[in-house]
């Protein structure tokens, strides 16, 4: 039977090496993992995994809590962190939660317990409770929807900037009415998404209008629903700026059940650049994120914890881009009157 020494001897190294370069691939070169992964395939070595994490105490799977796995820019995250997990000798398991704070305790609970090494979360809560009264780290990330404390590693947008850039471009296209459909109102988020587009509209000296907010919560039918409200104002928008795409796709549905033509009487216009964003009639212009970047991002900060290289927690902010599309354009000289088609919600 093959066994370890067997894989080293054909590498020509040592056998703590080759536990090194499986078990913690990237604490050893790129060239002697080649060459250990060759020698483990040639002889047929089949490492007892079980034992492997039972004598280094550590298990290599990293929980990830996600608020709803439906979202389509949370998935392009999940899959930048399925790629870096990978390519370090991690696993990664999947959590549904809804943004219950019971079932994200109960996955926290899988690492105090040595379930898991560790944690990424995408929402703005604190799935252990309590932090360290020390300098001491959790072995936790918090991405996307971050906390305001900075006891943890985050990733993170600055959404205020992004915001003000995207109301700005609406502003030089000569609208005076923009409307803003937002997300869920305990998101941060939404917090920083509002306070940009109130910068933009303040630096242009143009009155802040509480009729022009609209509540939604990220979803299609919540864009849908918001653009039936702005519409029936007796002054509807010229342009209607959403916290996210799948909220603005939703709108430019009602829009045009509305009998109105976009952009040359309303604009739209997103945040996020999904993959539908391009192919939406027409096309959106949108915020983009690096989403992929979010979660590879993520996995490496929490792994460079769990293997004590990290000793502060730092608050990586990654770049956004203003995607120009079809979907905004000039405003129209003069307000179109209210056209309300289609079905209520």
């Amino acid at each position: 039977m093959s066994n370890i020494r067997a894989v080293a001897e054909l590498a020509g190294v040592s056998v703590a090496t080759v536990s090194r370069a499986l078990q913690q691939p990237d604490l050893v070169s790129a060239k002697t993992k080649a060459k250990v992964l060759a020698a483990v395939e040639e002889v047929g070595y089949k490492p007892n995994l079980m034992a492997v994490k039972f004598r280094s105490g550590k298990t290599h799977n990293l929980v990830v809590l996600v608020p709803t796995v439906a979202n389509v820019f949370f998935a392009r995250v999940i899959s930048g962190m399925q790629q870096a997990a990978a390519e370090k000798g991690y696993s990664l398991l999947l959590a549904n939660t809804q943004g219950d704070q019971d079932i994200e305790a109960s996955y926290a609970k899988m690492v105090q317990t040595s379930q898991a090494d560790g944690l990424i979360q995408l929402r703005a809560h604190n799935p252990f409770g309590e932090t360290p009264d020390d300098d001491s780290m959790l072995p936790m990330v918090n991405a996307c929807e971050v906390l305001d404390q900075q006891q943890f590693p985050t990733v993170m947008l600055d959404n205020r900037a992004a915001a003000r850039s995207m109301t700005e471009h609406l502003i030089k296209l000569g609208h005076r009415r923009i409307a803003m459909v937002k997300g869920p109102q305990r998101s941060p988020l939404t917090r920083d998404r509002l306070a940009g587009y109130q910068d933009a509209l303040t630096a242009a000296g143009i009155a802040f209008d509480e009729q022009l907010l609209c509540p939604g919560n990220f979803s299609l039918q919540s864009g849908h629903k918001a653009a039936a409200t702005l519409l029936a104002l007796p002054q509807p928008p010229t342009a209607i700026f959403c916290e996210n795409d799948e909220m603005a796709i939703g709108v430019v549905q009602r829009v045009k059940q509305s009998g109105l033509r976009i952009p040359q009487d309303v604009s739209v216009a997103g945040f996020d650049d999904i993959s539908f964003a391009a192919y939406c009639d027409p096309p959106l212009t949108t915020i983009a994120q690096p989403a992929e970047e979010f979660g590879s991002t993520a996995v490496n900060l929490l792994i460079d914890i769990l293997q004590g290289r990290l000793k502060k927690a730092p608050k990586v902010i990654l770049p956004f881009e203003l995607v120009l599309r079809a979907s905004t354009g000039p405003a129209p000289a003069t307000v179109a009157p209210s056209l309300t088609g289609g079905q209520d919600d």
